[in-house]
């Protein structure tokens, strides 16, 4: 599906909860003196203007980053993954995941980006010269299958579908499930939207049953506007590196405590 474009959800509440946990996961993961390979499947454009006209007509990061900032301390990864962007790039400027990744990961580590749209995938481009690693303009879910497992095999795979086409529900499942199969060692990470109608729960039972020991985490918030259906976000995570589960349970308890801020 070539319609999506994140630029009108970037930095909303999704954004924070997926992005903080994959922050988290990275500099984790890089505490050790060994490369690991870093994978995104649904890339888009890397970089965000929060005062863009799509990011204003949604308000969508108005009532996510410009409130949930402060929830974190500077020595978080997140936290200093914004600072980087914004330092380089503005006081408006929102990472998208690769760049959340870039500014975590170390000259050893190797990137690999797949975006499909050609508008995204040039702009992606653009930002992530700088940040090196493979860019390719293909569907996601096939370059994943083609570089599993990678070089190094340590690692972490973050995939983040749009859910515009609805078969996704049915399909992903499946592609988790041979994607872990190749890749036994790797840390797969899967976003996923909370909507009013609650299509993501056939899938996570799909996935929970194809690999029982997947951690799911999800939060809950109020709708950005007046009739949005998204109502959360959720994440299901193959082989979890140690203390995200303790790290998901915290950021859990922050969307909590601030739930009345984000009414």
């Amino acid at each position: 599906m070539l319609s999506y474009q994140h630029g009108y959800h970037a930095g909303n509440l999704a954004d924070v909860h997926k992005h903080s946990l994959l922050a988290w996961a990275i500099a984790y993961m890089t505490r050790k003196d060994k490369p690991l390979s870093y994978l995104e499947t649904h890339a888009g454009r890397g970089l965000y203007d929060l005062t863009d006209a799509a990011a204003v007509k949604t308000g969508e990061a108005a009532k996510g980053i410009a409130v949930a900032a402060d929830w974190f301390a500077a020595d978080h990864p997140y936290a200093q993954a914004l600072q980087a962007t914004r330092q380089q790039h503005g006081g408006d400027a929102y990472p998208g995941s690769p760049l959340v990744a870039a500014a975590l990961l170390r000259p050893m580590d190797n990137i690999h980006l797949s975006e499909l749209h050609p508008q995204e995938f040039a702009a992606l481009k653009a930002t992530m010269a700088p940040h090196g690693g493979v860019m390719k303009q293909r569907d996601g879910w096939d370059m994943a299958l083609s570089v599993c497992p990678p070089d190094p095999r340590r690692g972490l795979m973050l995939m983040d579908p749009s859910f515009e086409v609805k078969s996704d529900y049915q399909t992903i499942p499946k592609t988790i499930a041979q994607l872990h199969r190749k890749w036994g060692v790797g840390v797969l990470m899967l976003w996923y939207p909370i909507l009013t109608d609650a299509p993501h729960k056939p899938m996570i039972r799909a996935l929970k049953q194809a690999i029982p020991d997947g951690l799911v985490h999800e939060v809950s918030f109020p709708p950005a506007r007046p009739g949005h259906r998204m109502i959360g976000s959720g994440l299901f995570v193959v082989n979890p590196p140690y203390g995200f589960a303790d790290e998901a349970a915290r950021i859990s308890r922050l969307f909590q405590d601030n739930r009345s801020a984000l009414m």
